[in-house]
C-alpha cells in the first residue's frame, strides 16, 4: 500500500469555506474541521470547540458504544445509560419467561439489588483517537516487504501500542482501523465496562410500537428506549468483571437532560457509532450491492421470517425465544427493500457514473493516479466476481446463524468448542455443547432449515452446492424435511452429551459431515470473491475524489467509530405534502384504535388511558401545548446510530435517535439532503413513560432533568 493522502490530508482539515451540504457528514471529533465547527455555530451550536473532544467534560465522554451494535449516552452521576428499546431487546428477552415476560409487560428495578446482570453485554468509552498514517508509512519504509500490504504492520503496531498502554492502564485497549477507504489509519483508545445491568424497560407495545408496519416510516410514535446501568470496581471506579461487590459507575461527566424541547429549525446534533456507509463506493460496487447483496437478503429472509412468524403466533414460549431474532432479521430485510427502491427511483448508479466521468476528466487533466486508477479494469473485476458474491450472500443468509444444527456443525469443525480431557490422549478429549434449549425451538428450527436448503439449491449454481446435496438427492429423493429430521435425530451434535472428536465414528456423524461440507463450500465461494485489486481501485477512487475536491472538508465512511452529525429539526415533503416534524399523543391514540386491523398497533388499556390524558405536565411542549412523542431532524445517521443521543445547541439531551426514513434508505451510499431524515424519540416522552407508567421516582431524581 502506498501513501496517497500525503498532499490531501492537510487540505481537507483546513478551515475552508463550506459549500457542501451542512447537514451531511459523519465527522470524527478529534480533528473536526474548523469550517464544520464554524458552520455548527452559525446554525445554533454554542459550546466551545474543546468541549466536543478535548476538555475533561467533553461531550464525547458521555457517549458510549453499546455492546458493539448500538450507541448510548450516560445521563446520571451513577452511570445510568439510555439507549433504544430495540438495542436492549435481547437483554430484555433473555431475562423473560412465560411467567415473567418482561418483553410483554416491561421491567422496572426498584432498587440497585433488582437491576439485572447481562452476559456478554458492555459499553465502551472512546478515550482518545489519532491519525497514525505517517507512523505506518515510516514502518513500511523500513520494511519493504510490506510496503504494498500493511496487514502485518498494522497488527504488529496495534499489538505494540496495546502492550505500551496497558503498562499505564490495564483497562485500556487500542484499535487501529482504516479510514478513507484505506488511505488513512486512525488509532482509537477505548475503555470497556462489562458489568452492565438492565434497569428499566417499557412493554413491547410501546418500545416497539408500530413494529414492521412503521419501521423506517414517518410518522412515528414509538417510545424506543431502555435504561441500563454501568457497574464498576468499588475501589478504582474502573472496569471489572461482574461481581455482587461492584458498585454503580461514577463518570466524571454525563449528559444533562433537557425538558425545554425544540422547534422547527433548531440546531440538532447526534454523536454515536454509525456502523457502515459506502459513500465513496463506485457505481460498479453499488450495482453489486443492489443485485447481489440486497436482493438476496430480501429473498431469503422473506422465506425465513414467514415461517418464524407462524410459529411465534402459535406459541408464547416460541415468541419469547424468537422475538429478538425476528426483529433483527426483519430490520435489514425491510432496509434492503427500501434501499433498492431508492437506488432505482433516485438514479444513484447513473449519478455515480456521471461523477466518475468527472474524475476521469480530472485524471486526464492532472495525471493524478495515472496508470493506477482504471475504471475499465474496475468494472471488469466486479463483473468477474458477481456470481461468487451473490452465492456468498445466499450461503450466509441460508447457513450462518439461521438454525441451531448448522451453527453447531460449523463451530465443531472450526475449533469453536474448547476441548477438555487429557492433553496426551486425543481419544479421551471431548467438548460439550451446553443446553441452550431456552434460545431456540426445534420445530421452527427444522422447518426453517428445510425451506432454506431447498431455496439455496434453487438459487445458486451447482458448483456452489455443498457435497451433502448429493446425499439429499440420492438418499432422500430431494425430500429436505426428511433429511433435516434425520440430521436432528441422528447427529451427536443435537444430543447434548460429551462429544469425542478422536473416536473413529466421529467424522461419519451426519452433522459433522454436513459442517465439513459447508466450510469447504464456503472456501470455494470465497476463492471467487477475494480480490485485493478491487479494494485497491476503490481506494484510488476515494483518493481521487479527495484530491479533486480538495477545497472541501471531507469525512470518512462510517466504520463503527464515534462520529458527530449536525443539522436542524425540521420536516420534509412526504408524498408531496409537508410531513410535520413531530408527532403527538393524539396521533398514537388514532393508531391504537386500528389494532383490530394492524396488530402492531396494539397497546394495553393502560397505555390508551395514559396517552389520552388531559394533562401531560410537566412534559407538555410549551410552544405547541402538545405532548410530543417523536421528531425529525436532518442529521446524518445509519445502522449503529440507534440509541445515539440527540443534543440541542447547548449540548443538552433532547432525544434518542432510533430510525431513518423510508424515502432515504439509500443514504448509506448517497446522502440526499432533501429527503434524508433522522427519527428520534423525544426525551420528554421517555421521561413521561418512566414517570406515569413506571413510577420510577428514584431514576427520575437521579437523572434530574431540567
Amino acid at each position: 500500500m502506498k501513501k496517497i493522502l500525503s498532499a490531501i490530508l492537510p487540505l481537507y482539515l483546513l478551515a475552508v469555506p463550506m459549500t457542501a451540504s451542512a447537514d451531511e457528514g459523519m465527522w470524527t471529533l478529534y480533528n473536526l474541521p474548523q469550517a464544520v465547527y464554524e458552520q455548527m455555530m452559525a446554525e445554533g451550536f454554542t459550546m466551545p470547540y474543546a468541549d466536543l473532544y478535548e476538555s475533561p467534560n467533553a461531550i464525547k465522554n458521555c457517549v458510549v458504544n453499546f455492546s458493539g451494535y448500538c450507541s448510548g449516552v450516560v445521563v446520571s452521576p451513577n452511570g445510568l445509560v439510555f439507549t433504544n428499546h430495540h438495542c436492549g431487546f435481547e437483554s430484555i428477552r433473555s431475562h423473560s419467561t412465560v411467567e415473567h415476560d418482561y418483553m410483554l409487560n416491561g421491567f422496572i428495578a426498584k432498587s440497585y439489588e433488582e437491576e439485572l446482570q447481562n452476559k456478554d453485554m458492555f459499553v465502551s468509552f472512546m478515550r482518545e483517537q489519532k491519525d497514525i498514517t505517517d507512523q505506518l508509512e515510516t514502518l513500511a519504509a523500513k520494511n519493504p516487504d510490506y510496503k504494498d500490504d500493511w496487514t502485518i504492520l498494522i497488527d504488529s503496531l496495534e499489538h505494540a501500542m496495546n502492550d505500551s498502554i496497558k503498562k499505564i492502564d490495564k483497562t485500556l485497549t487500542i484499535e487501529i482501523q482504516p479510514f478513507y477507504e484505506g488511505n488513512a489509519y486512525y488509532a482509537t483508545t477505548y475503555q470497556t465496562f462489562r458489568d452492565l445491568r438492565l434497569v428499566f424497560a417499557i412493554p413491547k407495545s410501546m418500545g416497539k410500537f408500530g413494529g414492521e408496519t412503521d419501521n423506517w416510516m414517518w410518522p412515528r410514535q414509538t417510545c424506543d428506549f431502555s435504561v441500563f446501568r454501568i457497574y464498576a470496581d468499588p475501589e478504582t471506579n474502573g472496569p471489572a468483571a461482574y461481581s455482587e461487590k461492584n458498585v454503580p459507575y461514577h463518570p466524571a461527566s454525563w449528559a444533562p437532560v433537557s425538558m425545554q424541547g425544540y422547534k422547527d429549525g433548531d440546531f440538532s446534533m447526534t454523536i454515536g457509532y454509525p456502523g457502515s456507509t459506502s459513500r465513496y463506493l463506485s457505481s460498479y460496487g453499488i450495482k453489486e450491492m443492489r443485485d447481489a447483496e440486497n436482493n438476496t437478503r430480501v429473498q431469503v429472509r422473506g422465506i425465513k421470517q414467514a415461517i418464524m412468524k407462524r410459529h411465534m403466533d402459535a406459541s408464547e414460549a416460541v415468541r419469547i425465544k424468537y422475538d429478538s431474532k425476528y426483529a433483527q432479521s426483519s430490520n435489514y430485510w425491510k432496509n434492503s427493500i427500501g434501499m433498492n427502491k431508492c437506488i432505482d427511483s433516485i438514479g444513484i448508479i447513473r449519478q455515480k457514473q456521471e461523477f466518475e466521468t468527472r474524475i476521469r476528466q480530472f485524471q486526464n487533466e492532472t495525471g493524478f493516479l495515472k496508470d493506477k486508477l482504471d475504471f475499465d479494469q474496475l468494472g471488469k473485476l466486479y463483473d468477474k466476481r458477481f456470481k461468487s458474491v451473490r452465492s456468498f450472500m445466499y450461503w450466509v443468509e441460508t447457513f450462518n446463524r439461521t438454525n441451531e444444527l448448522a451453527t453447531r456443525a460449523m463451530r465443531a469443525n472450526a475449533g469453536g468448542y474448547q476441548l477438555k480431557g487429557p492433553e496426551n490422549n486425543s481419544k479421551k478429549q471431548y467438548f460439550e455443547i451446553k443446553d441452550n434449549s431456552d434460545e431456540w425451538d426445534e420445530a421452527l428450527d427444522k422447518e426453517v432449515f428445510a425451506a432454506l436448503l431447498k431455496n439455496y439449491k434453487e438459487q445458486v449454481d451447482a458448483q456452489y452446492l455443498p457435497a451433502f446435496y448429493q446425499t439429499i438427492e440420492s438418499k432422500y429423493k430431494n425430500d429436505y424435511t426428511k433429511y433435516v429430521n434425520d440430521l436432528y435425530k441422528k447427529s451427536v451434535l443435537m444430543k447434548g452429551k460429551k462429544i469425542y472428536p478422536g473416536k473413529k465414528n466421529y467424522l461419519k456423524d451426519p452433522g459433522i459431515k454436513m459442517g465439513l461440507d459447508l466450510i469447504e463450500s464456503l472456501g470455494t465461494i470465497r476463492e471467487g470473491i477475494s480480490d485485493t485489486k478491487i479494494e485497491e481501485q476503490e481506494k484510488y477512487l476515494c483518493a481521487a475524489k479527495l484530491r479533486m475536491e480538495a477545497d472541501l472538508p471531507h469525512y470518512s465512511d462510517a466504520n463503527f467509530t464515534m462520529r458527530l452529525s449536525y443539522g436542524q429539526v425540521g420536516e420534509y415533503l412526504l408524498d408531496g405534502k409537508p410531513s410535520g416534524y413531530y408527532t403527538t399523543a393524539e396521533s398514537i391514540i388514532e393508531k391504537m384504535k386500528k389494532a383490530d386491523q394492524i396488530e402492531e398497533y396494539f397497546a394495553e388499556p393502560e397505555m390508551h388511558e395514559l396517552l389520552s390524558s388531559k394533562n401531560f405536565d410537566p412534559y407538555t411542549d410549551k410552544t405547541t401545548g402538545k405532548m410530543q412523542l417523536c421528531f425529525l431532524t436532518n442529521n446524518d445517521i445509519t445502522g449503529g446510530n440507534s440509541g445515539s443521543p440527540m443534543f440541542n445547541g447547548k449540548g443538552e439531551l433532547i432525544g434518542l435517535a432510533f430510525d431513518g426514513n423510508w424515502d432515504s434508505l439509500a443514504s448509506d451510499i448517497n446522502f440526499d439532503k432533501v429527503l434524508a431524515r433522522c427519527i428520534g424519540v423525544d426525551i420528554r416522552f421517555v421521561l413521561f413513560m418512566m414517570d406515569r407508567w413506571g413510577h420510577a421516582d428514584r431514576l427520575l431524581k437521579e437523572i434530574n432533568a431540567k
